[in-house]
């Protein structure tokens, strides 16, 4: 297996040491994946984005959607009707599957929806105020600098 040498791109930034962990679990991930069911990204709009699943043949109660630790995964498990069906040819397929992805800092999942055979998951990127960015003044200690956020917060 093949890893990536970022330790160029380190001088230039900080904070950004476990790119090459993710990237690897990308590498991998992508490698393993069977590529069922098939889906789309796309960003919906500021900080907006949405995947669609295609799930044709699975209820609502046949799927389950969890985040843990930055990973979204959509596991499909198809319900056994009973029924004895024989098939001439089966295309359709009813196989349990697993999809995962992984979320970008503060990325959140908003909401989710079923129709006609595709999963839409809503995602939203939401900073916290403590993390949006701030203007912070020359010759400024740190208490001073809070004395200023404040006394603007008043005005």
């Amino acid at each position: 297996m093949t890893t990536i040498d970022l330790s160029p791109l380190y001088r230039n930034s900080i904070g950004f040491d476990r790119m090459g962990t993710l990237l690897d679990n990308a590498l991998r991930s992508q490698k393993a994946a069977t590529g069922f069911p098939p889906y789309d990204i796309e960003a919906t709009g500021d900080d907006r984005y949405a995947i669609t699943l295609a799930v044709a043949g699975f209820e609502d109660s046949e799927l389950d959607i969890q985040v843990e630790k930055g990973v979204l995964c959509v596991h499909g498990k198809k319900a056994d009707d009973g029924d004895e069906k024989s098939y001439l040819y089966r295309g359709i397929a009813n196989r349990s599957f697993e999809r995962k992805f992984n979320l970008a800092d503060f990325i959140e999942v908003s909401g989710a929806d079923l129709k006609n055979g595709l999963l839409t998951i809503s995602l939203v990127k939401e900073v916290p105020e403590a993390m949006k960015p701030r203007s912070i003044a020359i010759g400024t200690a740190g208490a001073t600098l809070e004395h200023k956020d404040k006394a603007e917060q008043a005005a």
